[in-house]
């Protein structure tokens, strides 16, 4: 069997069955594992992947790997896939191929304090390749990647290619901070405009603060989630 190719310094880690990469690379990360670990599952119906980072800048910044590695993820399905396939991204970590729901991608840390620097951040990755049932269109809200015209995708070369081009955003974020990604990600947001229920709060969806938090228009009040709600176990 062939094992994904990665860019220097990442390393893979192939799990299957009832393993959740995301699960097992918060427990390498928290036993101190190398930033750069991919834990990945290429199942037959399922791709799940997880990154392992160790951020040098307090969480609050950090959590821009959150919509870094989804815009990550449609440019690698960009490269590989028919062009007329349009992704985006919810703010939450859901992601949409052609306006249906198409997996999502979900974060963790070793700590949930905006302020701290944490040792370890995951980002990780789910994406149905097919469809759970034979009759798709009975949830037409939902879909898989192969039924989306993407059939001659490869999910390894889709996991490889995930991680370069998160890998290129890494750099540029290094380098210029977060403007362009910000472009980026607006670029491709989903629900900018509609009205929405968040953390309790219900109102528009406006956009996002310099730090990705949700910026929600309620009454005559405008409502701030911060990313670092999305954090799961802590």
């Amino acid at each position: 069997m062939n094992t994904p190719s990665f860019p220097p310094l990442f390393s893979g880690l192939a799990v299957e069955g009832q393993v959740d990469p995301f699960d097992k690379a918060c427990a390498e990360a928290a036993r101190g594992c190398d930033a750069g670990l991919v834990v990945h599952d290429l199942g037959a119906n399922l791709l799940r992947a997880a990154l392992v980072f160790a951020p040098d800048v307090e969480l609050v910044d950090a959590m821009a790997m959150l919509p870094l590695c989804g815009v990550g993820f449609q440019n690698a399905l960009g490269a590989l896939g028919p062009p007329e396939v349009a992704v985006h991204l919810e703010w939450a970590g859901g992601l949409r191929i052609n306006g249906a729901s198409c997996g999502t991608l979900r974060v963790a840390a070793s700590s949930s304090n905006p302020k701290a620097e944490p040792d370890w951040m995951v980002i990780g990755l789910e994406l149905p390749l097919w469809p759970e049932t034979d009759t798709p269109g009975d949830i037409p809200e939902q879909t898989a990647l192969y039924a989306e015209g993407c059939a001659d995708v490869n999910a390894m070369e889709l996991l490889e290619s995930w991680v370069k081009h998160t890998l290129v955003g890494i750099n540029t974020w290094t380098e210029d901070g977060v403007k362009t990604l910000h472009k980026d990600w607006r670029g491709l947001s989903h629900g900018i405009g509609e009205n929405i229920t968040m953390n309790e709060i219900s109102g528009t969806f406006l956009g996002v603060d310099e730090q990705f938090g949700m910026l929600i228009r309620a009454a005559d009040t405008t409502h701030l989630v911060p990313l670092t709600y999305l954090l799961e176990g802590t």
